[in-house]
């Protein structure tokens, strides 16, 4: 009885277990026109318009590729996102910028958005995550 009871109840549990594991979703970065296999790409993955270059929600390196390469953010809860990235040619971790504050390395955001006497906004950059796998592809 003990045993009929304990197999009914995981039985009941199992599907809620399942699909808890199962509901978030993936990223999929295609990054293109890098032009050296030198250094690191950096990318930062924002979620929310307050934390937007300040805070990441989630980062990664991965060594660069000359033309293009793929990146894949796993475990993303549904939400707005924008993604930040740059690539660091000296390794130093830091997006260098010249005395004006203008980008010394190759950057770029998702949906390619473009920034106007500064980075690109929030509102240009965001995107929803609400399906198993999103696409972004990003021209640096």
């Amino acid at each position: 009885m003990k045993t009929k009871c304990i197999t009914f109840i995981i039985t009941l549990l199992l599907p809620i277990v399942i699909f808890a594991q199962n509901n978030t979703n993936s990223i999929q970065i295609s990054i293109t026109n890098i032009k050296s296999d030198e250094g690191n790409i950096r990318i930062g993955l924002y979620n929310g318009e307050d934390n937007f270059y300040k805070k990441t929600y989630k980062s990664i390196a991965i060594k660069a590729k000359k033309g293009s390469l793929t990146v894949t953010l796993d475990d993303i809860p549904d939400g707005t996102y924008a993604i930040s990235l740059f690539h660091d040619e000296n390794d130093n971790k830091k997006l260098d910028t010249n005395f004006f504050k203008i980008p010394n390395e190759p950057y770029g955001t998702s949906n390619n958005a473009k920034g106007n006497f500064g980075p690109p906004k929030w509102i240009d950059a965001k995107f929803s995550v609400s399906e198993h796998v999103v696409y972004q592809s990003i021209k640096i």
